[in-house]
């Protein structure tokens, strides 16, 4: 992609997220970065093709060849937009950078099929969390519309200013923090800064993890990402992990006790039990084990979702992710 066209993305995505608050577009991608390092810890640069490979199987063996639009046991779930191979492409990496009360958790996606050590990427993704503070902060890298990708073979740190020389400085690798805010992680991640999916759970030992911890986005841009936690008296669902109310609610419980169809890019083994019900993780269970532990904690939570729930005694609601307007 031209520089050209890259800004003229990047400002229809501003103009996308006009409803921000009116200072958000005035914090840089230099200055956000060098909030969040103060404020929970630096990120080194690194390479993507460091990370572990998040499988992709078809019957729990790795396929002869990988193709566009194939059906795989466990496909990613986040959209995959045009242009694409699926969401069953193979070799998106995931690195925990972690070090300390940091916890720094960076997903390389690939959305095209391309050789293994490829060092071009179409997207890049940092959680950068503190397990003592709960500060969180979001970094996002993709050039919409792109088959070709970008090379991540030394994603910069977002605060560096100045990069060694023959390497894309910051600026030019990583969305503004306006632009990244309109992607809304939160929605997702509403129970905390981490999601489980049977995707990413195949390298869940990679992922730092906070499932109890506070939960503070930083940064004047993500000020409005916030959620609420739900609960109900002796739920089996909220014993490992809160529950948040977007799109918990709306597709990933219902998805996750195979309520709904199985997402886009399944086959025949991801659209049957257990795969079909993949919380708790690791489940070994029956299907009528399942049902007896778990059915009436979906069933409790989905009415805690729905409008009537407000009103329901059962149901409990308190603030989990808050958005901090400090710009630093």
């Amino acid at each position: 992609m031209t520089s050209c066209l890259r800004v003229l993305v990047l400002l229809l995505i501003f103009t996308a997220g006009s409803t921000l608050a009116a200072g958000a577009a005035d914090q840089t991608l230099l200055q956000y970065g060098q909030q969040c390092v103060d404020e929970i810890g630096a990120i080194p640069a690194f390479d993507c093709n460091a990370g572990t490979t998040v499988p992709i199987t078809v019957n729990n063996l790795v396929p002869g060849r990988y193709f566009e639009n194939m059906t795989c046991d466990r496909p990613a779930l986040l959209p995959y937009d045009s242009p694409t191979s699926g969401p069953c492409t193979p070799y998106s990496k995931i690195i925990n950078l972690s070090h300390g009360k940091t916890s720094i958790s960076a997903l390389c996606r690939r959305k095209m099929i391309r050789p293994e050590q490829n060092p071009y990427y179409d997207e890049v993704d940092i959680m950068l969390h503190n397990t003592d503070t709960g500060k969180t902060c979001w970094f996002h890298a993709e050039h919409p519309g792109s088959a070709t990708g970008f090379n991540a073979s030394r994603v910069p740190p977002p605060n560096e200013k100045t990069p060694p020389p023959g390497h894309v400085s910051a600026e030019a690798f990583w969305w503004p923090p306006a632009a990244t805010a309109t992607k809304r992680c939160v929605s997702c991640h509403d129970a905390g800064p981490t999601m489980y999916s049977p995707w990413i759970g195949q390298v869940w030992d990679k992922v730092p993890t906070d499932p109890w911890g506070k939960y503070i986005n930083i940064g004047v841009a993500f000020a409005s990402w916030t959620s609420l936690a739900i609960s109900t008296p002796g739920n089996t669902c909220v014993g490992c992990h809160r529950i948040g109310n977007q799109r918990s609610c709306d597709i990933y419980v219902p998805l996750a006790a195979g309520m709904l169809p199985p997402p886009k890019g399944s086959n025949k083994l991801a659209s049957q039990y257990p795969l079909t019900h993949w919380m708790p993780i690791n489940n070994n269970k029956s299907r009528a084990q399942w049902d007896v532990e778990n059915v009436e904690s979906i069933r409790n939570l989905l009415t805690c979702c729905s409008g009537q729930g407000k009103n329901d005694p059962k149901c409990h609601f308190s603030p989990n992710a808050q958005g901090s307007a400090k710009d630093g």
